[in-house]
C-alpha cells in the first residue's frame, strides 16, 4: 500500500476516533487549542491564502468531531489565531503554541487535539512537509512524541 494511502486510512480512523475523544473534553482550553492547532496546519507554509480559510471554516463547520462546539465560535477563535499568524507569525506562532501547551497535563486531550491536526493536514489530500513540521511542533509543545503519531 502506498504511503498517502496509509496516511488516508490512518486519518480515517483517527477522524472516527477524533468524535469520541473530543466529546470527553468540551471546555474552553480545549476548543482554544483544537482552533490554535488549525490555524498553525493552515499557515504551516508561512501564510493563510483566502482558499485555506474556506477550506478550514468548511472542515470546522462540517467535521463531526468538533460538532460538539458552537461552529461561530469556533470560527471566531480559528479567525483569532490566524489573524495572529498573519500580523506577525513568529508571535502569532508563540501564542497559538502557548495555547497548545495548556492541555500539556491533560494527555489524552493533547492526543485529540493533535489528531485534529494531522486531520486539517491531511483533508485536502497533501499532508506536506511543512504541515507534518506544524504537527511535530504541536506535538512536543504538549509533551507528546512525535513518533506516536509516525511524524
Amino acid at each position: 500500500m502506498a504511503l498517502w494511502d496509509q496516511l488516508k486510512e490512518r486519518a480515517q480512523d483517527m477522524s472516527s476516533q477524533a468524535k469520541t475523544q473530543v466529546g470527553k473534553f468540551k471546555n474552553k482550553d480545549f476548543a482554544n487549542a483544537s482552533m490554535a492547532m488549525c490555524a498553525l496546519i493552515a499557515a504551516a507554509d508561512g501564510s493563510i491564502s483566502a482558499e485555506e480559510r474556506r477550506k478550514t471554516a468548511g472542515f470546522i463547520s462540517n467535521n463531526d468531531a468538533l460538532s460538539i462546539f458552537p461552529a461561530n465560535e469556533l470560527l471566531e477563535r480559528f479567525n483569532y489565531y490566524s489573524g495572529k499568524l498573519e500580523t506577525d507569525y513568529d508571535f502569532g506562532k508563540v501564542e497559538a503554541i502557548q495555547a497548545l501547551s495548556k492541555l500539556k497535563s491533560k494527555p489524552d486531550a493533547a492526543r485529540a487535539v493533535i489528531q485534529v491536526g494531522i486531520i486539517i493536514g491531511g483533508s485536502d489530500g497533501d499532508f506536506d512537509k511543512d504541515e507534518m513540521q506544524a504537527v511535530r511542533e504541536s506535538c512536543n509543545a504538549v509533551g507528546i512524541a512525535p513518533a506516536e503519531f509516525d511524524l
